[in-house]
């Protein structure tokens, strides 16, 4: 049996009202019952996926002083570079086994929200690397578009209830690199268990296994992308939003055996984020008398400092 639930977001935009109603309801069923789906057909090209993964693990194999320059202080890790073990999961003190480079949103019209945003910070030991970021984050946000487009009209609302919240939103591209695992860990694991802040986080499979879910009869369940599949989750303020309807389930990403402690992992995701002053307030449709009222108001820039806070970002 699968895992997770397969979506086609082809379907959706068929432009043929049964099958878009179809697969508004399979998205909208997964994500109450589930919390992840995997997406075929989603517009992020294997050309692109395959660039990424070059560039990146070319920019993690650079001696630890380069990269080192990357690393912006006062950032919160939101641009450029976060070394190893600065990190962790909510309420854990371990922290994870990763180092990770962040994107972010580039704006190019007019409007106002550019002042919030810090520049992204470029490489220049990887040619490819910046332009290849730049175009997959674009269609990164064409897709999660989409996909938050039948997310409303599962809810009810009008299509385009999220476009507006989203345009220049506070996105990140995340490349995150597991080193080779070189001794016995203390007590963590690559990425010990969370849940992401965003609306929808959009990831491409990573070069190893160890990504893994807590069901709803709390197992976990290993998670492995197919060709061609992006994986597709729910984070907690998309969960904030719809008051507990849809769910922002629990994922790490665990160590591999022994005789693959030599094996480093690579991992791209999207975390979708809206602007900060949407506000995340319990859409009312969502607040009935067997699911009351769950969370206060809240917009969604102060939420995410609040959890960059809980993680150990933001000081």
């Amino acid at each position: 049996m699968r895992a997770i639930p397969q979506v086609d977001l082809a379907e959706f935009l068929s432009g043929d009202d049964a099958r878009r109603r179809s697969f508004v309801q399979q998205l909208g069923k997964a994500y109450e019952e589930v919390g992840f789906v995997t997406v075929i057909n989603h517009g992020i090209t294997d050309e692109m996926i395959n660039a990424m993964y070059t560039n990146v693990e070319a920019f993690f194999a650079q001696p630890f002083a380069v990269k080192k320059q990357y690393e912006v202080p006062g950032l919160a890790g939101q641009r450029g570079y976060t070394s190893f073990g600065k990190e962790h999961a909510k309420g854990s003190d371990a922290p994870d086994l990763k180092e990770f480079y962040q994107w972010g949103q580039t704006v190019t019209d007019n409007d106002p929200i550019k002042e919030q945003y810090p520049p992204n910070v470029e490489l220049r030991e990887v040619p490819a690397f910046n332009d290849t970021l730049y175009r997959a984050y674009r269609a990164f946000e064409v897709s999660g578009a989409h996909l938050l487009e039948a997310i409303a009209l599962f809810l009810k609302l009008p299509e385009n209830y999220f476009t507006d919240k989203i345009k220049n939103g506070n996105s990140i591209l995340r490349c995150i690199h597991y080193p080779p695992i070189t001794q016995e860990p203390k007590n963590a694991i690559r990425a010990e268990q969370h849940e992401d802040i965003n609306l929808i986080t959009l990831l491409i499979g990573a070069s190893a296994d160890g990504l893994e879910v807590l069901d709803k009869q709390n197992q976990w369940v290993a998670i492995n992308a197919g060709p061609g599949e992006i994986v597709v989750n729910v984070g907690d303020m998309l969960q904030r939003l719809t008051n507990n309807r849809l769910c922002s389930t629990t994922h790490r990403v665990v160590n591999p055996p022994r005789e693959k402690w030599h094996t480093p992992r690579y991992s791209i995701p999207f975390f979708l984020h809206p602007r900060s002053e949407m506000d995340l307030t319990c859409l009312e449709s969502c607040v009935t008398t067997d699911n009351p009222l769950h969370y206060e108001p809240i917009t969604a820039g102060e939420y995410l400092d609040e959890r960059l806070r809980e993680i150990g970002l933001k000081k």
